[in-house]
C-alpha cells in the first residue's frame, strides 16, 4: 500500500489549495487535461486518486459522468463536501480497482502514481478499467518544481515527503511494457508572472501550455486498443462413417486389379 493521506495531510493539503495561486494551478492542470484528452460530453470518467474532489468538479463541469476514488477516508469526506451527490465516491487502492473491465469511458491520475507502491500496477488497473483514454498528470522530476520539493522534504515534513517523482520518458516506457505501441501525447503546463502583476488581485500570473519535457507538470494522454478477451472452444469431432469408395492410391490398385481403369 502506497501513502495514504492521514487527518493532518488532508487538512494541510486543502488548506494549501485556499491560496489562489494554488488553486489557480490547480485549475491550469484539469484544463490541461481536457485540452489533452477531449473527452465527450455525458461519458463516464473515473478520477484515481481524487484526493479533495477539485477534478472531479472539473469533469463535472465539462458535462461528464464523475466517479472518484482515493484511500484516505479524510480526503473522501473533503470531496463528498465539494462535489455532494453529483459524483460517486469509492474507497479503495489504485492497484485494486473494485470495477468491472472496460466500466469507464476515461480514467485520470493527476498526482496520484507519486504515492502509490506500485504505479506500474496502477497504471495496469488504470488501462482495465478504461475503454477510451487515460490521462496521465505528474510533477516532472526534470523540472526545478520537483527539485525544489524534494530539497524542502529533507528539512520541512510535507505531504510530498511519501512522494517518487518520475520522468515522462518513464511514462512512457511503463505505458509501453504495459499496452504496446499505443498512442500517447503529451504537454507540459507552467505559470509565470505577469509585469506588474502584484497591482492586480486577478490574473498575476498567465498559464502557458508547451510540449517541453522539464516542465513542472507533464500531462500525458494514452489512446486506448480495443482488446478482446478470447476462450477456446471445445468442439466435438464426430467420427465420418466408413465409406464404400476407396480414394487415392488404394482404388488405382483396385481398378488395376480388375483389369479397369473405371469403377
Amino acid at each position: 500500500m502506497g501513502h495514504v493521506f492521514t487527518y493532518h495531510d488532508a487538512q494541510s493539503y486543502s488548506q494549501w489549495l485556499k491560496d489562489p495561486r494554488n488553486r489557480s494551478f490547480a485549475a491550469l492542470e484539469n484544463r490541461l487535461m481536457f485540452s489533452l484528452m477531449r473527452p465527450l460530453r455525458g461519458e463516464s470518467i473515473l478520477d484515481i486518486g481524487c484526493g479533495t474532489g477539485l477534478g472531479m468538479l472539473a469533469s463535472l463541469e465539462n458535462g461528464l459522468q464523475a466517479s472518484g476514488l482515493d484511500p484516505s477516508p479524510h480526503m473522501l469526506e473533503i470531496a463528498f463536501r465539494n462535489v455532494r451527490n453529483r459524483a460517486d465516491l469509492h474507497r479503495g487502492q489504485a492497484e485494486d480497482l473494485p470495477f468491472e473491465d472496460n466500466a469507464f469511458a476515461y480514467a485520470c491520475l493527476m498526482n496520484t502514481l507519486e504515492f502509490t507502491e506500485n504505479p506500474r500496477k496502477a497504471l495496469e488497473e488504470a488501462f482495465r478499467v478504461t475503454k477510451d483514454r487515460v490521462f496521465i498528470g505528474i510533477i516532472n522530476r526534470h523540472s526545478l518544481k520537483a527539485a525544489g520539493l524534494s530539497l524542502g522534504r529533507k528539512f520541512v515534513r510535507s505531504i510530498y515527503s511519501h512522494a517518487t517523482f518520475f520522468t515522462v520518458w518513464e511514462i512512457r516506457e511503463m505505458v509501453r511494457s504495459l499496452a504496446g505501441d499505443v498512442p500517447v501525447i503529451w504537454q507540459s503546463a507552467c505559470q509565470f508572472p505577469r509585469p506588474f502583476g502584484r497591482y492586480f488581485k486577478k490574473d498575476s500570473y498567465f498559464d502557458v501550455i508547451y510540449h517541453y519535457p522539464f516542465g513542472p507538470f507533464t500531462g500525458l494522454v494514452v489512446s486506448l486498443v480495443p482488446r478482446f478477451k478470447i476462450r477456446p472452444l471445445r468442439l466435438k469431432k464426430t467420427p465420418k462413417p466408413a465409406s464404400g469408395i476407396l480414394s487415392g492410391l488404394a482404388a488405382t490398385q483396385r481398378r488395376r486389379d480388375h483389369g479397369s481403369l473405371s469403377l
